[in-house]
This record gives structure tokens, sequence and C-alpha cells, in this order.
């Protein structure tokens, strides 16, 4: 068994690579374990445009000295604060720069299974190695908690597929496609396959598609600029708080949280994607009723808003459908910690330093938007999290635990603040 180590981080996105950046300046032992940036290269399609902006879409060093701005600087690549569209590939590229110049000791493995050790955590790599830990940070991200509707649950994975599962979308061409879901995911990849010449229909529940505006913040009125304020999620002041003061979050009443973290902002395609869905055959307002396999390929029952069922058949179905966060979902977690977990829905309970009931044992990311609200669902929520956790670790470093402190298998007892 390799050296106990003090903290390890699960994850190299935005998230992890972030608090890994700090920790390695306020020179915390730490190990972190994952491929950088993998969420983004492996399951976003290419040729995306990020729908965030700019300056809200940076990873974040201590001294924040390397934005995606100071980055672009360094390319001569074009950029702009806000109402520039940043492409998938420079932000993918971003954050291999920012893990390399930052993040040096990145460990490209993948976590297989992490149990409870006495006071500590064992963690067994994919590659074999088994360590200890005393403290774990989960920055997963959203890939465990891929949500498909129960009516396509029954297709087969030769015909279904989530939009996770098409960053490559060039195996579609000449196919017909329907793409399910009224978001910025599902909008996106059906206007790169109609773009890519597949025959491809949209399907929505929504009666209509909906596409944000520019932010226009150097356009507009003081007035308005007053009234709408900019934040790292969007214009309004009911934005600038949930990013500014996220940990305001956690005295909304818990069922009130867990509702508002997923429905805050809703769905909708990024402003520049409108004039390029134009020509984009969408069937909105419609119920999906069944799906079933006919004849070797998909068949559809829709049922339009004024009750009228029409059937579609198409080559293979995407599921835009979005993410549902559930700690079970969370492979190498052991059933042991998860049934200790202090729970809200089905996403732990996190203290103000984003640590679960079970002491050491730390998440961030969408897993935290329950507790810190609809920021974290977003990269720039990672400003937050990485200098709160970071500082938190930093100062029990070197702390011995008491032996009466509870185990992280133990009956769970609440240490929230």
């Amino acid at each position: 068994m390799s050296r106990e180590t003090d903290v390890t981080i699960v994850g190299a996105g935005p998230y992890g690579l972030s608090i890994a950046a700090h920790l390695r300046k306020y020179g915390v032992d730490f190990r972190i374990i994952g491929k950088p940036m993998h969420g983004w290269f492996a399951n976003m399609p290419k040729g995306m445009l990020l729908k965030s902006a700019g300056f809200s879409s940076s990873l974040y060093d201590p001294d924040r000295s390397f934005p995606l701005r100071q980055y672009c600087k360094e390319r001569g690549l074009p950029y702009e604060d806000i109402d520039f569209p940043i492409p998938l590939e420079i932000f993918c590229d971003y954050g291999l720069t920012f893990q390399k110049r930052f993040v040096p000791t990145l460990e490209e493995d993948n976590v297989a299974a992490i149990t409870p050790s006495g006071h500590h955590y064992q963690i067994r790599l994919q590659g074999g190695e088994v360590f200890v830990t005393s403290r774990v940070v989960i920055a997963v991200g959203l890939d465990y908690f891929r949500h498909i509707p129960e009516e396509l649950q029954s297709l087969p994975p030769e015909l279904l597929s989530h939009s996770a599962e098409n960053s490559n979308l060039q195996k579609y061409r000449g196919k017909e496609v329907a793409v399910v879901g009224s978001g910025s995911s599902a909008s996106d990849i059906a206007i790169l396959l109609h773009e890519n010449q597949t025959k491809v229909q949209l399907i929505a529940r929504k009666p209509q598609i909906n596409f944000g505006s520019p932010w226009g913040d150097g356009a507009r009125s003081f007035l308005n600029q007053l009234r709408l304020p900019i934040s790292g999620i969007g214009p309004g002041w009911e934005s600038k708080i949930w990013c500014e003061v996220p940990w305001i979050y956690r005295y909304l009443p818990n069922e009130k949280r867990s509702v508002y973290a997923n429905r805050y902002l809703g769905p909708s395609g990024g402003w520049f994607m409108k004039e390029r869905a134009r020509d984009l055959a969408v069937l909105s307002g419609c119920e999906l009723i069944d799906a079933r396999v006919h004849d070797g390929r998909v068949q559809l029952e829709l049922a339009s808003m004024d009750g009228v069922h029409r059937y579609i058949n198409v080559d293979h179905v995407i599921a835009a459908t979005g993410y549902k966060a559930d700690v079970g979902r969370i492979p190498f977690l052991s059933d042991v910690l998860v049934d200790r977990l202090k729970l809200i829905g089905r996403v732990p309970d996190l203290s103000v330093h984003f640590e679960s009931s079970i002491p050491g044992l730390f998440f961030t990311g969408p897993i935290a938007a329950t507790s810190f609200g609809p920021v974290m669902r977003f990269a720039v929520g990672a400003n937050f999290a990485s200098r709160n956790i970071a500082k938190h670790l930093a100062r029990s470093q070197g702390r011995r635990r008491s032996r009466n402190r509870q185990k992280p298998g133990e009956t769970m007892v609440s240490h929230h603040t």
C-alpha cells in the first residue's frame, strides 16, 4: 500500500483543478486523480460554443492570474468578457494549459473504490494502487448523473444515447435522428446535426424553444445596468446574489433548495444559436408517450398539447434531457458511506465548507447545488468553491483527529455549521 496522504481530490474538471491549484500554493499534502477536462472533451459535441460568458468561463488559481482572458491574450485569440461565444475546443485547451501550469502532479487514473478505513479513507485506483487518505473531495461533475426519460429506457443502446455520449456527431451523417429536449444541449446538438447533413427533428415538451439574449453590458444604460447587474450566470439581482454570496442559499428551506437549484434559469439555448436554428425541424409542445423498436428503427409516439397523437420513425434517438444528481449513482463510493450520508433528496447536505455529514468527505460542483445554489451548476462556481474548500483544508492540515471522532463508517453525526 502506498503512503498515506492528507487530501485526495477525485475529478479534474474546473472544480477539481481549481481546488488543487489552491492546495498546491498553501502547501497542503494532496493528490488529485482524474483525466483533465474529461467531461468537456468526452461529453460535449465538437463545434459547440459555450453558453457562459467569457469572464465566467475560467479556472481559478489562488492569485486569479490565469483566467481565460489571459490565455487568449497569450495566444492571440479573440476574446470578449461578454457577448462573444467561446468555442468548446478553446476552453478545453485552456483547461489543459491551466492544469500543466498549476496542477502538474495530476494523476491520470480513475478511482475504482472509496471505502472507510478507521478514521480515514482507503482509495483503490483502476490502475491497481491502493492508498489511505485523511480527507476526500469529490469533484466529479455530471457524468454519473445522466437522465433518460422513462419512456425511452426500454430502447436498446444502439438506438438510444444520451447527449453526453455524442461528442462526435459525424456518425449520424445520412441518418434520421430525433433529439429530445429543450435546453442548450438539445438545441446545440440538433443544430450541429442539421448542419452536418443529418435529417434531424428536435422534440420538445415546451411550447417553444427558448434562446437567451445578449447581455450587452457596455451598451446598456446606467439604470438598466443597475436594475439588471451582470453576474457569472446572467443578468439580474437574483443571479448576482447566488454568484456573489452562494453560502446564503443554505438558509432556504430544504424543500425549496432542492427544487430551485435545478430549475433556476430554466432550459434555453445560447442567443448566438437562434439564427442557426431557423431551418431546424422542431416539434414543440409534444409529450413523449412511448418509444418502441419497429423494423430495426425507433418509433416515437407523441401527443400534442391539443391531445392529437402522432408517430415518427427515426434511426436513432438522442436524449438531451439533462442530469439528475444522485450520490448513490457515484459508482466508486461504498454503500457504507452512501448509507451514512445525511441527504437532501438524493444529494449530500453540506456544511458551509462543503463537508458532508461524514467528517472528511467533501462534495463540490453540481452535486453541491442544493447546498450552495444554482451557481454550482456552472464553471464559475469553482471561484467560490476552490477558495472556501482549500482554505478550510489548509487551516486544518496536520490536525490529528481525536479518537472519539466519528469514523467514516460509523453512525452519522451532524456537524454542520
